[in-house]
Parts: C-alpha cells; sequence; structure tokens
C-alpha cells in the first residue's frame, strides 16, 4: 500500500491511498464467507458455495462492494498512522479506482489538530484578580443565615406579613380548566422568599388563617408551564419566624464552638478560603484568556458547526427541558435576540475548541500524567455537581466509555495550572498573589477548563465506500 497527505489548509487534509489488489484478499475471502452465509443456491449446502457460483448468481460487483467496505478502514488506519496525524472525526471517502484484480485507489478528507506554536515560557502573562477581603458585615451576613436556619415558627391570629410562614391550597386554571396537575394542598411558603409563583407575595400578605383571594401569574412548571394561569389561593395557617437570640447560647445550639465569637472567627475564616478559591478560579480564567491570546489557533470548520450544534443541542433538550422552558421563552428571560444567542453559542465554542487544543498541545509537551488518585478526586467533585452519589457516577462514567473524557480533564486542567504557576498574578491592590496550593490551583483549573473547553476527542471512525 502507498499513500501520500496532501494539506489542504491547517486543519484539513487528503489521504490519497494505493492499495495493490492482493492486499484485498483477505477481505475477498471474508465477502465470500458473508455473502456464503446470507444466500441459497439449490444443489448447494449452505455455505459451500463456490465463488464461481457467487460471481455468477449474485455478480463479482457485489463481491467486491463487501470487500471494499470491509478493507477501507484498515487501510485508513494505517495511512493515518503512517503519516503520524492527529485526525477528528469523520473522513470523507472517495473510491477513484477500482480495477478488479488490479488496484484499489481512494482519497479521504479528514480534519486534524493544528500544528500549534505555544510560547516557550509563559512568565510574560500578568493578570490583575480580585483582593481576599472579607468585612465585618460580610460575617454578619453569614451568621445571620445561620440564624435563619434555626429559626422557629409559631402561628399567630393575625393578617399574614413579609417574613411570615403561611400554608395554602392552591388551584391554578387555564382558559376556565383547572389543571389536572394545578393542585396544590397544605404548601409552606415563607413570604418575600421568591420560592413559589410570581405575584403570591402580594396576594397573601394582609390575609388571616381562612382567607382566599385569586391572582394572576405565569406558571413555571408543569403540563402549562410558560402559560398565564388564574391561581386562587387560601390561607390556611399565618406563623410568624422566631429567630435565636445571637449569643453563646445560640453558637453552641449552631455550632462545635461555645462563644459566638468563636463562631464568627471560623465565619470569617471560612469565608476567606471561599474567596481564595474564587480568586484562584478567577487567576485560571484570566490566565486561560491571555494564553488564548498568544497561541494562534485555527478551527476546523466541521468540528465547529458540530459543537455548536451540541452545545444548543444540550441547553434546549437537557438545561432547558429541566426548567420547563423552551428556547424562544429562555430568550425572552434573558432580553436576548436569536442573532444575540447565536454569536455568544459561536463564540464560545470557539473558545472551547481552542481551549482543549492548547491545552492538549502543553499536556503532551509537558509530559503530564494522571494518576489514579488523581482521577478519583476528580470524579468525586463532578459526581457531586451532577447530584448522583460517587458510585453511581463511575459507573454511569465507566458504561458510557467517558472514562477518557475525564482523564483528558484533569490532565488539561494540570496543563493550566502550569501555566498559572510561571504567570505574575496580582491583586487590586497590587500585590503579588502566590497560588501556592498546588492541589486548590489544579481544582480550580480543571473547573475553569471544564467550562470552557469543547468536546472534541481525536477519532478514526471507520470510512465506508
Amino acid at each position: 500500500m502507498k499513500s501520500a497527505v496532501e494539506t489542504l489548509n491547517p486543519t484539513r487534509v487528503r489521504l490519497t491511498v494505493e492499495v495493490p489488489f492482493e492486499e484485498l484478499k483477505d477481505s475477498l475471502d471474508a465477502a465470500y464467507k458473508k455473502i456464503n452465509q446470507q444466500v441459497t443456491v439449490k444443489g448447494f449446502r449452505k455455505g459451500k458455495i463456490p465463488a464461481r457460483i457467487i460471481d455468477q448468481r449474485f455478480g463479482r460487483g457485489a463481491v467486491l462492494e463487501e470487500a471494499v467496505n470491509d478493507a477501507l478502514p484498515k487501510f485508513y488506519t494505517e495511512a493515518v498512522n503512517g503519516a503520524e496525524l492527529d485526525v477528528l472525526g469523520q473522513p470523507e471517502v472517495d473510491i477513484t479506482e477500482l480495477k478488479d484484480g488490479e488496484t484499489l485507489n481512494f482519497t479521504a478528507e479528514v480534519d486534524i489538530r493544528p500544528v500549534l506554536d505555544l510560547p516557550e515560557d509563559f512568565s510574560s502573562i500578568e493578570v490583575e484578580v480580585d483582593a481576599v477581603e472579607v468585612s465585618d458585615e460580610d460575617v454578619e451576613k453569614s451568621v445571620e443565615q445561620l440564624r435563619e436556619r434555626f429559626a422557629s415558627t409559631s402561628p399567630v391570629e393575625r393578617a399574614a406579613e413579609e417574613g411570615d410562614v403561611v400554608t395554602v391550597d392552591l388551584e391554578a386554571k387555564v382558559d376556565g380548566e383547572v389543571l389536572e396537575d394545578g393542585v396544590a394542598d397544605g404548601v409552606s411558603y415563607t413570604i418575600g422568599s421568591g420560592e413559589l409563583l410570581e405575584g403570591i407575595d402580594d396576594a397573601v400578605k394582609g390575609l388571616e388563617a381562612g382567607g382566599e383571594t385569586t391572582f394572576t401569574s405565569e406558571l413555571k412548571g408543569g403540563s402549562a408551564a410558560g402559560q398565564q394561569a388564574e391561581v386562587t389561593v387560601k390561607v390556611t395557617q399565618v406563623a410568624a419566624r422566631e429567630l435565636p437570640e445571637l449569643d453563646d447560647e445560640f453558637a453552641q445550639l449552631a455550632s462545635e464552638f461555645d462563644t459566638l465569637e468563636e463562631l464568627k472567627a471560623d465565619s470569617r475564616k471560612r469565608l476567606a478560603n471561599m474567596k481564595q478559591y474564587d480568586q484562584a478560579t478567577q487567576a485560571q480564567e484570566r490566565v486561560l484568556e491571555k494564553l488564548l491570546e498568544l497561541v494562534e489557533v485555527p478551527v476546523p470548520e466541521k468540528l465547529l458547526e458540530d459543537e455548536i450544534n451540541t452545545r444548543k443541542h444540550n441547553l434546549e433538550h437537557h438545561q432547558l427541558g429541566q426548567m420547563g422552558l423552551d428556547l424562544e421563552k429562555y430568550l425572552e428571560l434573558q432580553g436576548k435576540t436569536v442573532e444575540e444567542f447565536e454569536t455568544e453559542t459561536r463564540e464560545a465554542a470557539v473558545k472551547g475548541i481552542k481551549t482543549q487544543f492548547v491545552l492538549d498541545e502543553l499536556v503532551k509537551r509537558e509530559k503530564l500524567n494522571v494518576n489514579q488518585e488523581e482521577l478519583t478526586e476528580h470524579l468525586m467533585r463532578r459526581a457531586a455537581s451532577s447530584g448522583m452519589s460517587p458510585d453511581q457516577f463511575a459507573q454511569a462514567v465507566v458504561e458510557g466509555g467517558q472514562v477518557p473524557l475525564l482523564v483528558g480533564e484533569v490532565a488539561r486542567g494540570k496543563a493550566l495550572a502550569v501555566v498559572v504557576e510561571s504567570a505574575t498574578v496580582k491583586d487590586t491592590n497590587g500585590e503579588i498573589i502566590d497560588l501556592d496550593d498546588e492541589e486548590d490551583t489544579e481544582e480550580a483549573a480543571e473547573a475553569t477548563t471544564e467550562d470552557a473547553a469543547a468536546s472534541v476527542e481525536s477519532t478514526e471512525d471507520k470510512p465506508e465506500a
């Protein structure tokens, strides 16, 4: 077999392959054997029909077609490996010549990962991030949120007010008809929380137990999601929320600390840790943006189209579907036009592909490996964010053949961490930030690359004649 490579552009090549006919022998034998098992000819046992009889009855062309379909993947893969190409997606194959007993010639056009020119070092990259500052107001807000969690309620005989917990019965009608899933009794709702229907706060404020009113609201979910409904709400109980006193007794109730001051000190420490992680994430994002500016990355058009379609599909059929929204309603809520949405999706897809190309190249150059412990830790984080148990998530990953994708995510996170370590990171106060916690840096980098990267994998899909 002989093959040659023609570069069509930085991300696409054409392979020209010439195969001597004798190299098709194994595929021809397999073709005759397969046809033998599929057909019957009077006078011959199934599977024992001579090749010349198959040629006479069914045509030599049918045999050649079967043989070529069997052989093409092997010869294509040999040509790809011989040229050391990093191919993406399925090739477009064209059989240019097939002479029985002489030769098989074909071409295969396929996208490839572009050759990238990465900087030798990344010390020229400099970014600014928010300073880590925890104010007394931040601490008070954190403690107040904890206090809210330990609030108690007690029924009161008065009209409902902001912050009260009301128990209500609801009935929703659309076009005068009660919806099958539009009735709910005994629903507990905190006035002002915004966790139920738009307009319900104004409707129930001022009502005592036994009071009833009707208001109009757009339904957020269910069979009539997105439609205007006439909602009847009946208050069956009004309860006032009582917050515990902020004192040492509360600290002992809500935490492992003996005093309120110790609780506040711990809250300040936890808030600082959270802001440090946010700062590290911000550093990854801004370093990544600078890195992409330094490297020229051509993007395969077909790959870009596929990535755009994948992102749209995931948004419409998974994220929005779970929220009971369609794309039109989503854009309305976001205040975006279709054109703005298309532009943003395309820009995000381009950035995702470029991110993956650059970081994968860096993984290769730096010879970065992923060990089992790193993969397990990443899997645990992904499981937590997905709402699944680690065992469930791991099983889904293995069954879906997604282990290489997770390995890639970890490796790209390590690659970005390498760049961040070389870059200069300053906060808004002008202080140089030393992101010296390697584990936290890589964890934040993994999160950053997960958000940015595309669904790009090197593939050698089987071509067909």
